[in-house]
């Protein structure tokens, strides 16, 4: 199994609360795609988002600012 830690995430964004709203919105990305039953130990969402994040092709993303009223 593999560990990341905070430190690990928190190197692709600002900090690490950033790099798990990051990995969460991916993760609910990756959901919406459709899976094959072919592959029975496929790893989680969430791993294979905070894999993504780490990684070295890393996963774009900016910051919208939030409009009060």
């Amino acid at each position: 199994m593999q560990v990341m830690t905070p430190t690990d995430v928190a190197r692709r964004a600002a900090n690490k609360y950033l790099a798990v709203l990051v990995a969460a919105k991916y993760a609910r990305i990756l959901n919406e795609f459709p899976r094959t039953n072919t592959n029975v130990r496929e790893k989680k969402l969430t791993t294979r988002a905070l894999e993504a994040l780490t990684g070295d092709e890393g996963i774009r993303y900016h910051l919208v600012p939030r409009v009060r009223t």
